[in-house]
């Protein structure tokens, strides 16, 4: 079903719809959760991993449009969850839902977003939504399941209007953990996650901020050699100093970093004049990046995907990523001290950082790749080694 405005006519046997600020409205069959969730609408072009998106905390108030046309067919299970309770409140996909053929699945897609409370739209064009979004930005929108059939549709445009957007939107105190936590998976296996690797205690320790974190990059840290406490967003720089840290890693997170950078960017300076090592992915970059004096913007469509190549500016290779932001380091602002490291092939935009005298990095992209390849792991190893 293509966009169209503002046309509103209900289809026969329409059960769902996704209804925009500007008065667009796509109908479509609404699975998962009954209800209705207001969010940004953006597109993500991974192939797999559809549940790691879902549960991926950088996707807070967000809806995402599946661009590969069959979603659900693997089911769900619960090793493949990122985070508990957070992640994206909805999802557009192009089939319907089918029942699932993998050994590993324990429930039907469609239950499982039911179970966890988020809401699903199927029979849609997703190809021309996400033309759509390319064209003309990423919108506010609400999306709906009413197996009822019951829209009250001037009123769903008013709440998409009414919507402020992620621009000035701290979310990182949302998706947050409440305490601090020893993290005590190992690395991920297809038997369940492994138990802390032995010697644990005599590893390099970690401590993690959480602004919105995947599981899997704990377990990728791990992987490298490292131990690890995960804090709260909003600790303090005495707090995270108290637990004695050989290095602090920043996490993924959603919403504008600027915001979160209020109480952020003072506990990395912080941290800068202590010369702690730091390692920064996604937000936590974007946070990295403002503490060292450069500024971040919101993009037109920003990058979802687990196929994005980013050049290294050292050798010149080029890694394929996982991505997820609506917001990036704005290049033409990166301060004296600051060194560009990695761009997009895509669009050109900053994809990494490193600060010149200090053992500080980050980089835009997922290298803990759940979803996507594997060739930035050696960040990982990168980050461990400069601490040890």
């Amino acid at each position: 079903m293509a966009p169209s405005a503002p046309a509103h006519a209900q289809p026969p046997g329409a059960t769902g719809c996704l209804v925009m600020a500007d008065g667009t409205v796509i109908w479509g069959h609404g699975f998962g959760a009954v209800g209705e969730a207001v969010g940004e609408v953006c597109f993500n072009t991974a192939m797999t991993g559809y549940q790691e998106v879902m549960t991926d905390p950088s996707y807070a108030a967000q809806i995402v449009c599946f661009t590969f046309p069959h979603i659900g067919n693997v089911g769900a299970n619960p090793d493949d969850i990122e985070s508990e309770g957070h992640g994206a409140v909805g999802c557009i996909v192009r089939e319907r839902v089918t029942p699932h053929s993998s050994f590993r699945a324990e429930t039907h897609f469609s239950d499982w977003l039911r179970d966890h409370g988020r809401i699903g739209l199927a029979g849609v064009d997703t190809r021309a939504l996400t033309r759509r979004v390319r064209l003309h930005g990423a919108p506010n929108a609400v999306i709906v399941h009413n197996p009822r059939r019951e829209f009250d549709i001037p009123a769903l445009i008013e709440r998409a209007r009414a919507w402020q957007g992620l621009e000035g939107l701290d979310l990182a105190a949302l998706v947050t953990r409440d305490e601090n936590t020893r993290w005590l998976g190992g690395p991920w296996s297809l038997n369940r996650s492994g138990e802390t690797p032995e010697g644990g205690d005599e590893r390099p320790h970690i401590v993690a901020i959480d602004y919105g974190s995947k599981d899997n990059i704990f377990r990728n840290l791990v992987r490298a050699g490292a131990r690890v406490t995960v804090v709260p967003a909003r600790a303090t720089l005495d707090e995270i100093l108290r637990l004695q840290p050989a290095g602090v890693f920043l996490s993924n997170g959603p919403g504008d970093p600027a915001a979160t950078g209020e109480y952020a960017v003072p506990v990395i300076r912080g941290l800068l004049e202590r010369d702690v090592p730091i390692f920064g992915i996604c937000l936590g970059h974007q946070l990295l990046g403002l503490a060292a004096g450069a500024k971040t913007a919101k993009m037109h469509q920003g990058h979802r995907g687990a196929n994005h190549p980013v050049k290294r500016l050292s050798d010149g290779a080029v890694e394929i990523t996982s991505m997820n932001h609506g917001f990036a380091v704005d290049r033409d602002t990166l301060p004296e001290g600051v060194e560009e490291t990695h761009v997009s092939l895509f669009d050109g935009s900053n994809c990494g950082i490193s600060l010149r005298g200090k053992r500080a990095f980050g980089v835009q992209y997922h290298p803990e790749a759940s979803p996507g390849p594997q060739d930035s792991f050696y960040l990982f190893e990168r980050f461990v080694g400069m601490v040890t």
